[in-house]
């Protein structure tokens, strides 16, 4: 995949994954959600290559979006753990 197709592939899962993980949204912006997603498919990725699960391969593959949602969530829920309660 090129840069443009990962950078596309972030924002959409990172912005998945912020609709699917319950609780108050952080003020990131669309740098953030894509961050968030483009970080979350690498981790994704390790995670599946390293279980033998799954990779990631072509833009339009189903499992590639999965397996980038799936690590945008747990990256989120990671993030979530590490900052704590936010104050008010």
């Amino acid at each position: 995949m090129g840069i443009v197709a990962w950078i596309l592939l972030g924002l959409l899962a990172g912005t998945i994954a912020r609709a699917l993980v319950p609780g108050p949204t952080e003020p990131s912006g669309c740098i953030g959600t894509t961050a968030v997603g483009i970080l979350g498919a690498l981790i994704g990725g390790l995670i599946a290559s390293a279980l033998d699960v799954g990779e990631i391969r072509h833009f339009f593959d189903l499992e590639t979006w999965l397996i980038a949602i799936a690590g945008s969530v747990v990256l989120l829920l990671l993030v979530r753990l590490v900052s704590g309660p936010r104050r008010p």
